[in-house]
């Protein structure tokens, strides 16, 4: 039902989540981040409180592996089963859950500032192709993750069909995301969509932080009445 990435960049002070699913809206149930903290993926069944658990523990200075030991251990067994869980650190330390019940075909990778994982997947690499492709890529955080997430697809992604993607990253000094972009429901290309929102945010996203930051010098986009 589910595949995603998580990632930091430490130089840029930023990390973030790429994911998609069958099911609707699954950025904003799965993808959790916090600036200067790290970013989480809860997932398969989905229960969006343990994100923000995730993010107070690795806040209160827990790496991943201890966070979501303590996240996981204070569920209930027969609850937690059902969950699957990944999440990265600013430093780039990640760590993934998958409780026995996770469904379908299940697959976990881990790699350098990043890990992925999903479940219902068309094959248990599926993962290791996504991190594959966001480790080949370059450029800003975002679109790594993206480039990540497009290699899910080409390996085979989800067993069904796919209708929702989302694309989060937050930025340490910065306090809400500095990318925040989903399709909720789509029944052709969801993560083509997305592709497409990134590119019409990218050359504006600084713009936009410089706007919250500091609007005395905030840039004009050309709206009527703001030249």
């Amino acid at each position: 039902m589910t595949l995603s990435l998580v990632a930091a960049d430490p130089v840029a002070g930023e990390c973030g989540v790429a994911v998609m699913s069958s099911s609707p809206a699954v950025a904003a149930r799965c993808a959790h981040v916090r600036p200067g903290v790290g970013a989480v993926a809860s997932q398969n069944v989905t229960d969006p409180r343990l994100g923000p658990l995730l993010l107070d523990r690795l806040a209160a200075g827990a790496e991943p592996e201890a966070a979501v030991h303590a996240v996981v251990v204070a569920q209930p067994a027969d609850v937690i089963a059902y969950r699957q869980l990944v999440a990265v650190d600013l430093e780039g330390r990640t760590a993934i859950h998958s409780g026995d019940h996770a469904l379908g075909v299940v697959g976990e990778a881990v790699g350098p500032g990043a890990a992925s994982a999903g479940n219902l997947l068309a094959a248990p690499d599926v993962p290791d192709r996504a991190l594959a492709g966001f480790a080949a890529a370059t450029g800003a955080l975002a679109e790594r993750l993206l480039v990540g997430l497009e290699a899910g697809v080409a390996a085979g992604g989800e067993a069904g069909p796919v209708h929702s993607a989302g694309l989060v990253v937050a930025r340490d000094g910065v306090g809400w995301p500095v990318v925040d972009l989903r399709v909720d429901w789509d029944d052709e290309d969801p993560v083509g969509r997305l592709r497409a929102l990134w590119e019409r945010w990218q050359p504006e996203l600084e713009g936009y932080v410089t706007r919250g930051l500091r609007p005395g010098e905030a840039p004009s986009f050309g709206v009527p009445g703001d030249e």
